[in-house]
């Protein structure tokens, strides 16, 4: 993990008091669980040593919207890290508080954090 101030992060909140910000480089996959659920996964920021642990964000999308929301995701990454002097550093994910989500089919999210 480089620690450049240009990185860029990933930003997801499911309550006031509930949020997490990864680097996109900690970055492992993105997933379809289920119709209508989508699984971000991150190299864990804090606790989760045991291999195979990972911090997850769950997507909840229109259903049938995955590959959508899927391509959204990387379509924002994307953007801010080829334009870094004029694009901000971040990628809201999904923030349920204030209704900001990197696609408009992205509903809602949960965060589970390795243990």
């Amino acid at each position: 993990m480089s620690n450049y101030p240009n990185d860029h992060y990933m930003i997801a909140i499911d309550a006031a008091d509930d949020a997490g910000m990864w680097p996109v480089n900690r970055l492992k996959a993105v997933t379809v669980a289920a119709d209508a659920t989508v699984l971000v996964k991150f190299e864990p920021g804090a606790g989760g040593t045991a291999d195979g642990d990972h911090d997850v964000v769950t997507l909840t999308c229109t259903a049938d919207k995955e590959k959508d929301v899927m391509i959204g995701i990387a379509d924002a990454i994307n953007q801010a890290t080829k334009y870094p002097k004029s694009a901000k550093n971040y990628t809201v994910l999904c923030d349920d508080v204030n209704s900001i989500f990197a696609h408009a089919n992205i509903l809602s999210c949960t965060i589970t954090l390795a243990s």
